[in-house]
């Protein structure tokens, strides 16, 4: 790993300089300090930020360093965070947590969570998705969840089996009978998104069911997709009778807007139409005015096996899917 004297001498700087780029840039003329960021970047450098640690002859893990991707701001997903912290506690670990909002700035929070020394990482998403692994980080013991790179089938990724959860959960719809549903995907762009809704197909025609019986549209890629809900319930109703007879919600969100779409146009749930949603988003479900019947993204045991992966030094076992599963309420 490059030094700190590695970098001031490919920069042509002192080392005095190099501290003041990496604690006090703002101390810099600009073309210096562009300088010394083109050696670091190129040398890959990465300051110690940590206190030295002591470690016996046989102690193991000692810190799990978190990178998430959004995982942290996301309502239906910072379970993985809670369940990471608390297993690392359980098992006399530290834990720390670097919060990025996309996967752009990957490598520049590779730098960040690496400067505290971490004796293993853990990546998660905030949404299932695909990543490359920034360079810095192919040699250190590093596990994801809720996401995974296509480009390393060695690489530990736990994600959920959303297909199965889905496809679960419309073989009990069709056993309760319902035969006309609109399906709400979120925007094509999101890979579970395709993933639930290939599951509803397959389990459809596998029931002997025509396909055109599927009602499906996926919201528009922007911050207020979830307004096409209002637009797509109030298409296909006429004189406030759905023409559907139960809603599959791609998401909880979805569920929560449809819920205020149905009961504001005096349509019952689930008298004239029942209502599926899926992730179990945390702190809500039992909130739903009926129940809702929503399929349970594991997003608490992805986060505990992760960490487990680490600190048990569990060897590289590629893609783990861990199973959904359906919660029945009272909305279908």
């Amino acid at each position: 790993m490059a030094s700190l004297k590695d970098v001031a001498r490919m920069a042509s700087v002192s080392l005095m300089t190099v501290s003041r780029a990496i604690n006090n840039p703002d101390l810099l003329k600009p073309e210096t300090l562009k300088q010394v960021q083109h050696a670091i970047d190129v040398l890959n450098y990465v300051p110690d930020l940590s206190a030295r640690k002591i470690r016996g002859k046989n102690t193991n893990l000692s810190c799990v360093g978190v990178l998430a991707i959004g995982t942290a701001s996301a309502p239906f997903s910072v379970e993985i965070l809670l369940a990471i912290e608390q297993c690392a506690e359980k098992y006399g670990w530290d834990s720390f947590v670097i919060n990025i909002p996309s996967g752009d700035e990957l490598t520049r929070a590779a730098r960040q969570i690496l400067s505290r020394r971490p004796d293993g990482i853990i990546i998660t998403g905030a949404q299932l998705c695909e990543i490359n692994i920034p360079e810095l980080l192919r040699d250190k013991k590093l596990v994801l969840t809720n996401c995974f790179d296509p480009g390393n089938h060695v690489l530990p990724a736990y994600i959920p089996d959303d297909y199965h959860g889905q496809y679960d959960a419309t073989e009990y719809l069709i056993q309760r009978g319902y035969r006309r549903p609109l399906c709400l995907w979120p925007p094509a762009e999101c890979l579970s998104s395709g993933l639930r809704r290939d599951a509803v197909q397959h389990a459809w025609l596998n029931a002997g069911l025509s396909v055109s019986q599927l009602i499906q549209h996926n919201m528009a890629l922007s911050d207020i997709h979830y307004r096409d809900v209002v637009t797509l319930i109030d298409h296909y109703t006429e004189n406030n009778s759905p023409l559907f007879d139960c809603i599959i919600c791609g998401n909880d969100q979805i569920a929560f807007v449809a819920y205020q779409v149905l009961l504001t146009r005096g349509i019952s749930i689930p008298e004239q139409a029942g209502v599926l949603g899926f992730e179990n988003m945390a702190g809500t479900g039992e909130f739903f005015y009926p129940p809702l019947t929503t399929i349970r993204s594991p997003y608490h045991l992805l986060g505990e096996t992760a960490a487990l992966h680490l600190i048990e030094e569990r060897e590289p076992s590629g893609l783990t899917y861990v199973p959904c599963r359906i919660l029945s309420r009272d909305s279908l």
